[in-house]
């Protein structure tokens, strides 16, 4: 989870504004089932009277009020009203609150504590229930007023309300005020502010919507770029660590799980304390009597969320990596497709994909099946819940605790706060894989890239001449507990050629691999123009280099995007030169667009010997101080590669050029050739000085010359 959060450290301007706009909905979610109750209550039950003392009355009932008025506070009430200018469908005389009371809300609350059990008293006399029997004068008997006070103070406060209300009722009807009239009119006002908030609700849900979408796309976008970048600064040796499959995967699957739940966070997440919080407020205030069935809510939805997270959160990592493993597979078999077709073993690639992707199937079916018992347990413990309120509530209204509405907007409140713990659940269930990803993807970007510029890097002297020397250098794999090369001291100078020899798996292409710095050395220096490359920039080393490895790579675009690759400016005649000396002009006039022909995703639609010919020219047209050809003609024909390599001579003249061969054939012209054994140099020279003086170079040459050539070759020796 702190890795997920980290990743949202640069958009802390946009999470505030999502928060405010989250509260600013929530604010909306929250009045809605208020004003539903006051619907209910005020506007249908009530007729739309919501004050709680009368603010019109015929002055016969003020009269008979304040004969249940205390005496001290029976001047407080006469003088809050006066007569009314007003015009009333009554005879007699109606009395109205003064305009200084109507504006003073601490003046109408100290008469609604006064008058109402006055109005409760009022009302039971004139229905004759309470009061049967007994005349006003027998009432305002200091005895019976103390015996009924005593009782009225028993009753719940919710009846002394209704009373009050039903007293207004009977008051303003007196009076003639229309109260099927102002019934309408509040609902009507009421509802006008219901849809006033759910419009800014729904503005506000599409607000946040927009904002998280934008800064999930860029988590997501900044992730792929940082991990891109990353991987592109890696060293040998971190691909070492990380296989290719892993990485794609990284860079996707895993960048889109945190990219969702970073929407889901900002929708969702953030938004449910927010709603929980308000809600548990509200019910609060709304009667604090059925409090405990949220209580008991929330309890039987974590037990349910607590026995999900113990089956399925082990889950996820295996989930995570085994898609790794399905990514691995399916690479493995697209890119050797050509040689399993050779070797007849489909059947056998087929079952191992199949197992591949049924482990993957039977882990994703497991979760899903795990999250889908999740919802109907969710919808059952809320459709319990509300049956239980409704249970309780009833209960309630039957006995004059508790309003229609208010239970009506307990039930709302309660599931609001379910829905807020359900969210929060979902997300719980989904943030694992999630925190898997993000772990995943932090590994990548925390990862110590072996090979770094220095702090203060040094620069090449400004006449670059490109010459490289080994000084004692040895060399060890990352992990291995021995040295490849071991003690490799040697200089290839500017104007000629360098050639390394040997057995297979002798280190010929690990020694190449440490001038552009793919590995650092273990011990010694590798130098260029006499500056350790370890002082210098990779971008001013590599700027040197032209490059040529083992296997060629081509990549998508056409035939002059991949010649023209190192040197984007180059011109046309630079470009024609360079396919000239690599000799592959010859196959390019033969395709119908010439240099524009298109070449497919990783040079699938040229041969092996043309996609050589086509990395020689990408090196030949950057015109670098070194030349490096890491075993580059040997899908080449004995008649090209002399042809090729007597075009290279008289382009290189001025230039280091160092060849890794298996053929004795490439390198026989060489000035200085080195025959390596073991990681050891064993032999330098000439070709016919090592024929003398080399016995393991003599036995690679009478392996691939002839008895006549080598015979030849030895008597110019000897």
């Amino acid at each position: 989870m702190r890795k997920l959060l980290s990743f949202m450290k640069p958009y802390s301007i946009q999470v505030v504004a999502i928060i405010v706009v989250l509260m600013v909905q929530a604010y909306c979610d929250l009045s809605l089932p208020s004003y539903t109750s006051d619907i209910v209550n005020v506007g249908i039950q009530q007729s739309g009277i919501d004050e709680k003392i009368p603010e019109a009355l015929a002055e016969d009932d003020l009269q008979k009020l304040l004969i249940f008025v205390e005496p001290d506070e029976q001047e407080v009430v006469a003088e809050a009203y006066e007569e009314s200018k007003g015009r009333y469908d009554y005879d007699g005389t109606v009395v109205e609150l003064t305009d200084d009371v109507k504006e003073n809300e601490d003046a109408q609350e100290e008469l609604a504590d006064i008058l109402a059990y006055p109005m409760l008293l009022s009302s039971g006399m004139e229905m004759g229930s309470s009061t049967k029997g007994m005349d006003a004068q027998s009432m305002t008997d200091p005895a019976v007023m103390d015996a009924m006070m005593k009782k009225l103070e028993k009753m719940p406060e919710t009846i002394v309300e209704q009373a009050s209300v039903v007293y207004i009722q009977s008051a303003y009807e007196k009076i003639g005020i229309d109260l099927n009239e102002r019934s309408s009119g509040y609902i009507f006002s009421t509802g006008a502010k219901m849809l006033a908030l759910a419009g800014l609700g729904m503005f506000a849900s599409i607000m946040v919507g927009l904002l998280a979408s934008r800064v999930g796309a860029g988590i997501g976008r900044g992730l792929r770029k940082d991990v891109f970048r990353k991987v592109v600064s890696f060293s040998s040796g971190e691909f070492d660590q990380f296989s290719t499959a892993s990485l794609i995967t990284r860079s996707t699957n895993d960048i889109q799980q945190i990219q969702l739940l970073t929407v889901l966070i900002f929708r969702m997440v953030m938004y449910a304390p927010i709603l929980a919080v308000g809600g548990i407020w509200n019910v609060f205030r709304t009667n604090v009597g059925m409090s405990w069935i949220i209580g008991l809510a929330v309890l039987l939805i974590l037990m349910v969320v607590g026995v999900l997270f113990l089956v399925v959160m082990p889950r996820f990592r295996i989930l995570q990596n085994l898609v790794d493993r399905l990514n691995l597979v399916s690479r493995e078999i697209l890119t050797g497709l050509s040689v399993i077709r050779a070797f007849s073993t489909e059947k056998y690639e087929e079952k191992r994909f199949d197992e591949a992707n049924r482990d993957l199937t039977r882990t994703n079916l497991f979760v899903n099946r795990a999250m889908t018992f999740m919802m109907p347990s969710m919808m059952l413990i809320m459709n319990g819940i509300t049956v239980l309120i409704v249970w309780i509530g009833g209960n309630s209204i039957d006995e004059g605790t508790m309003q229609v509405g208010d239970m009506m907007a307990f039930i709302q409140y309660t599931m609001q706060i379910i829905m807020s713990f359900l969210m929060i659940c979902m997300i719980s269930v989904m943030l694992p894989r999630a925190a898997v990803s993000a772990e995943r993807v932090g590994a990548v970007l925390d990862s110590c890239t072996k090979i770094n510029d220095p702090e203060e890097p040094k620069k090449l002297p400004e006449h670059r001449m490109g010459e490289v020397e080994f000084s004692h250098v040895s060399f060890r794999y990352p992990g291995a507990e021995e040295d490849v090369l071991h003690d490799i001291s040697f200089m290839a100078k500017p104007g000629q050629t360098t050639a390394v020899i040997g057995s297979t798996g002798s280190g010929k292409s690990t020694l190449v691999n440490l001038i552009p710095r793919f590995y650092d050395v273990t011990e010694g220096q590798v130098k260029i123009d006499g500056v350790d490359i370890r002082e210098i920039t990779q971008h001013d080393l590599r700027d040197q280099l032209g490059y040529v490895p083992q296997k060629g790579v081509l990549f998508s675009g056409d035939i002059a995007s991949n010649i023209l690759y190192g040197n984007p400016k180059g011109s046309d005649d630079e470009m024609e030169e360079a396919a000239g000396i690599a000799q592959a002009v010859e196959f390019i006039e033969t395709k119908k667009e010439r240099y524009h022909s298109p070449i497919s995703q990783g040079g699938t639609n040229v041969s092996g010997g043309q996609k050589q010919r086509l990395s020689i020219a990408r090196a030949i047209a950057k015109h670098p101080a070194v030349y490096i050809f890491d075993d580059s003609f040997s899908a080449l024909d004995y008649k090209t590669d002399v042809t090729l390599r007597n075009a290279l001579k008289a382009k290189t003249a001025d230039s280091t050029v160092i060849i890794v061969a298996q053929r004795i054939s490439t390198i026989l012209h060489a000035e200085q050739i080195l025959v390596l054994d073991d990681g050891r140099i064993v032999g330098k020279g000439t070709h016919k000085e090592l024929l003398k003086q080399c016995p393991e170079y003599y036995q690679i040459a009478s392996s691939q010359l002839s008895e006549q050539e080598l015979a030849e070759d030895m008597k110019e020796v000897g």
